[in-house]
């Protein structure tokens, strides 16, 4: 977050992107929700107040797909337990939208 603080995601986003696709066939992204802040989602496995806000997450789903190098996914952290209303699974479900084109905001 640091990094996101300082530099802003699109920079941070694009260094992660270059190096994941430099010489691959494409990227597997794997996400753990718990990186976007309680807040927004609260029913993650370790929620840690000051992570991403929802328009990070989906902003970053979005630069994902724009590289069009995106092969496959896994969203993890979610605890329907701790979870309020349902709010957490239905952002998960956003944000793998995001990931794959649509366009959510």
């Amino acid at each position: 977050m640091r990094d996101i603080d300082e530099r802003g995601l699109r920079a941070v986003m694009d260094d992660a992107v270059t190096i994941a696709t430099t010489g691959t066939g494409g990227v597997h992204l794997s996400c753990d929700v718990d990186w976007i802040d309680p807040q927004e989602a609260p029913g993650v496995g370790t929620p840690v107040r000051g992570g991403a806000t929802l328009r990070e997450a989906h902003l970053a789903m979005e630069i994902i797909h724009d590289t069009g190098a995106l092969v496959a996914m896994d969203l993890v952290e979610i605890n329907p337990i701790l979870d309020s209303r349902n709010a957490t699974a239905e952002l998960a479900a956003d944000l793998i939208a995001s990931a794959f084109g649509r366009h959510i905001l």
